[in-house]
């Protein structure tokens, strides 16, 4: 008895044993997760939060961010629920150590989980140099950099989910390096046939991320053929939308109304952000009401908004008064709620401020649109992650993740002025 006893044992570990064995690994269920994740599964998803992302720390791209500070980059912002990163250009390094950072990250944690739109920077022949820019003829480096995001889609097939054509490359007042829809046509034409021809991931979404206008959303100058068959191509189309730059461009929205002149300037400054709000969704709306015109009805997602926190030139003091960081958390957190609630991926512009942008003038806006300054400080938009210690633990380059302002309401309020009632641009 006993002895049948112990053979009825050592069969049933046998069993347990076989059945451990044949069960997969938690790191290759993910891994086989996160590579059958597509892009249709992860934009317009409120789960996937989207952002744009740039790891420079110094005033020159020259100073490349190590591997090391990429990987803190990314704990950071999977910390703040990001899934999502938008990455601009390859002929630099910086895109692929993104991905690199990204694929060691998931060797190091099964959980960890984080995808990429890759952007291929398009320009005009004579961009960037001191000859003036063809807008009729594209520059010959855009085959070179089309061929490296192409290698790195299919280096990184569990990461790349998306491909973009362009930054704002089709929008007039890129002056310095603007391209017509034909350019960008071509391209997102012969990537749609890599992937028909299985030279890319079938699944894999191509795009051009651009202004409002040039998806058709303003001017009728740019309704042309050329871009109708773009949008045709595209498998979304990637829209910006920025109130806080038509603050001093179109400022009709944000000067204070009459109706609204006695009120407070806490009134004023919240009734100002709810019309930026509006001001967004009637840009993405004309978007949409041009691509349906057309016979069209594909996914459409913003592909930049942001606000800046300081300013010394249009938005600051002396000018429109839009920009501090009070109301650039109040955009924040109103897009957010917005383009969650209908299922809009929003690539928030964007997650750490960099100071390359306008390295001569450090008080520029352009330096400071992150949600996380040089000093590893959360602005305003932010605190509540903090509140909540999804940070705990974490550093970048060494600084614990604190508040602005020590996190002091009141001393933050300080810095901010309410929309001015008249705003004399054509002086200026």
């Amino acid at each position: 008895m006993k002895h049948l006893l112990k053979i009825t044992q050592v069969l049933i570990l046998s069993i347990i044993m076989m059945g451990c064995k044949n069960e997969p690994k938690k790191e290759n269920k993910t891994l086989y997760k996160q590579q059958n994740m597509t892009a249709a599964n992860i934009l317009g998803n409120p789960e996937y939060l989207a952002i744009s992302y740039g790891g420079y720390r110094t005033t020159s791209r020259d100073d490349q961010p190590t591997i090391a500070q990429l990987k803190e980059d990314m704990k950071i912002l999977q910390a703040m629920g990001v899934k999502i990163l938008r990455t601009y250009n390859v002929q630099l390094p910086h895109a692929s150590n993104v991905l690199r950072a990204i694929r060691e990250l998931k060797q190091e944690d099964a959980d960890f989980e984080m995808y990429v739109m890759l952007g291929a920077w398009i320009d005009c022949k004579n961009a960037w140099t001191e000859l003036e820019p063809d807008h009729n003829i594209e520059s010959e480096k855009n085959v070179e950099e089309i061929d490296r995001v192409v290698l790195l889609a299919n280096q990184y097939p569990d990461i790349v989910k998306i491909l973009a054509v362009g930054n704002e490359a089709m929008v007039h007042w890129a002056t310095s390096y603007y391209v017509q829809p034909s350019v960008i046509l071509k391209w997102v034409n012969h990537l749609q046939d890599l992937k028909a021809n299985d030279k890319l991931p079938k699944d894999l979404w191509i795009t051009s991320s651009d202004d409002f206008a040039s998806w058709g959303g303003g001017d009728q100058s740019y309704h042309t053929e050329d871009l109708n068959k773009l949008i045709k191509a595209v498998d979304y189309i990637s829209m910006h939308t920025y109130p806080m730059h038509n603050t001093h461009y179109n400022p009709a929205f944000w000067l204070v109304p009459e109706d609204e002149i006695n009120l407070s300037d806490d009134k004023k400054i919240e009734s100002a952000m709810q019309r930026s709000l509006e001001f967004a969704k009637k840009q993405y709306d004309s978007v949409t009401n041009y691509m349906k015109s057309l016979g069209v009805n594909k996914p459409i997602h913003i592909g930049e908004t942001g606000w800046a926190t300081v300013s010394n030139g249009h938005y600051g003091e002396t000018r429109s008064r839009a920009v501090d960081e009070y109301k650039s958390g109040r955009y924040y957190k109103l897009m957010r709620e917005w383009t969650n609630k209908e299922n809009i991926s929003c690539f928030y512009f964007e997650a750490f401020d960099e100071q390359w942008k306008d390295a001569k003038n450090p008080k520029g806006s352009e330096n400071h649109f992150g949600l996380i300054n040089l000093k590893g400080e959360a602005k305003y938009a932010v605190w509540n992650l903090v509140d909540q210690g999804a940070f705990k633990g974490l550093t970048r380059d060494g600084q614990t993740i604190k508040k602005t302002f020590n996190g002091n309401i009141n001393i933050l309020k300080e810095t901010v002025l309410a929309p001015p009632v008249t705003y004399e641009l054509q002086t200026h």
